[in-house]
């Protein structure tokens, strides 16, 4: 449970220094995580960026003082972080519909975006089939994409990496698999985010191989890690599913808790399977 109390923990930082610098090494330190995976928490369990979730609550708040017609817009604006009025009211506007002077009048509706909380939730008992494996260094040798996420979409998005791989290429790297994950191999990597809420990371789509060729592909070595490895029964729907799974139940519930590491996600025989680095708690 440590790391629900930790993400709590994290989020009454961030509610407590909404009119304040907002040291995000802080709320990771606060959640027993890094940056990187707090952010990526974050983003899996609630559905949108930590940035956003800040902005948003920001914007709530500043709503509310601005009820006070003593308070003025410019100071508003400064308290909640905007380097200028005319940011502050854009930012506004895009949340709210309307400028921060409209907001005083009294029947004005206005949006509200509640603090968040995370718990664990028990639904229905359903098993979840796992095994940890620590595994040598191995390499994966594939097609690598830089993808932008922003406003929750992902340039290039999923369907357009598959679909830009040819069935010759495909085939190709099925052909070179010959260690352990066996088929085709997405893996996740250098996922950083922005004060916008907007991220980057490198995905790769290929296969794990010991060949010396790379056939003019891209490789990205991956050192040795402890894994734990799910199994996936389903489309890219329960894949999905088992992702927001591992983070709000198996990992708050186990004796295991997120390693600096890639994500990986292994395609065989119609099968799938979620590796993620992890390592043994205190």
């Amino acid at each position: 449970m440590d790391m629900l109390k930790g993400m709590n923990m994290a989020l009454n930082y961030i509610e407590e220094n909404l009119d304040n610098h907002i040291d995000l090494k802080e709320v990771a330190k606060r959640a027993y995580c890094s940056e990187y995976h707090f952010k990526r928490l974050f983003s899996l369990l609630s559905g949108i960026t930590l940035s956003e979730y800040i902005r948003r609550r920001r914007l709530t708040v500043a709503a509310l003082e601005l009820k006070d017609k003593h308070v003025k817009v410019i100071d508003i604006a400064f308290k909640y972080g905007y380097q200028s009025p005319d940011a502050f009211s854009r930012a506004f506007q895009s949340f709210h519909g309307v400028i921060p002077t409209l907001a005083r009048n009294p029947e004005q509706n206005l949006k509200a975006y509640p603090r968040m909380y995370f718990q664990l939730t028990i639904q229905g008992g359903v098993e979840m089939k796992y095994r940890i494996v620590e595994k040598e260094p191995f390499k994966v040798v594939g097609v690598k994409y830089t993808v932008e996420m922003i406003n929750q979409i992902l340039s290039p998005t999923y369907e357009d990496m598959i679909a830009a791989i040819s069935d010759t290429q495909m085939k190709e790297m099925e052909s070179i698999s010959n260690k352990e994950p066996y088929g085709i191999v997405h893996v996740t990597v250098n996922y950083s985010e922005d004060s916008e809420g907007n991220a980057t990371f490198d995905q790769y789509i290929g296969a794990v191989t010991t060949n010396e060729d790379t056939y003019g592909y891209s490789t990205i070595e991956i050192p040795t890690f402890l894994w734990a490895i799910f199994e996936v029964d389903g489309d890219w729907q329960q894949v999905e599913e088992t992702w927001k799974r591992i983070y709000s139940e198996w990992l708050p519930s186990s004796s295991y808790e997120l390693a600096e590491g890639p994500e990986m996600l292994v395609s065989k025989d119609q099968k799938s399977e979620i590796w993620i680095a992890v390592r043994k708690k205190g």
